[in-house]
């Protein structure tokens, strides 16, 4: 019996089919940013990975618009996957420009016809609501008045009522039943005067 490697062999002479190994390699695209990033990609078209190389490893490139060495904007808007590179768009003339702020300063201001159409309607509104609207107003702002000034003439606190203590004189009842020493007597001559 023969090894099975070398019966593929046989087959594969038999139909025509060569055994080669093929390595495929995939070459990678590099373009430089503006400030001089390297970034890399299998080929810069939409929907393809992109990645930044750095010394040690590749990164993806974050969400963001990018401008290439040559003028061209890089889109990507998920990270790491391209998607447009447009060419710078050129800005627009002064002229144009002036057009435009002309234009809008247009829509930005009524024209007379509009402000009369509005003051029309403002005027209306105010007939609508009647005078008894201001008269209602100053009723309100008399009757605010008027409570105002009932609760500032109440008296803050209650007033204070003087209470005096009585004053109490304090008696000496020790030794009442003693009888009196010549230093006692003495000394009630003396208070006694």
């Amino acid at each position: 019996m023969k090894n099975p490697v070398e019966m593929l062999k046989e087959i594969k002479n038999l139909l025509g089919v060569e055994l080669t190994e093929q390595k495929s390699e995939v070459v990678l695209a590099q373009l430089k940013l503006e400030n001089g990033t390297l970034l890399e990609s299998e080929d810069f078209t939409k929907g393809k990975d992109v990645f930044i190389l750095t010394e040690d490893e590749k990164v993806s490139l974050p969400i963001g618009e990018y401008e290439l060495e040559d003028g061209r904007i890089l889109e990507v808007t998920e990270e790491g996957i391209i998607n447009s590179i447009e060419v710078k768009a050129e800005e627009a003339p002064e002229e144009e420009v002036k057009e435009d702020e002309e234009e809008m300063n247009e829509e930005k201001y009524p024209t007379r016809d509009e402000f009369d159409a509005l003051k029309e309607m403002v005027e209306s509104m105010k007939e609508m609501m009647g005078e008894d609207y201001g008269k209602k107003k100053e009723e309100k702002k008399e009757e605010e008045e008027e409570e105002l000034k009932a609760e500032l003439s109440k008296p803050a606190t209650q007033p204070i009522k003087h209470n005096p203590e009585q004053k109490e004189t304090k008696k000496v009842l020790y030794s009442q039943k003693r009888g009196s020493t010549t230093l006692d007597i003495v000394m009630n001559k003396i208070l006694n005067k």
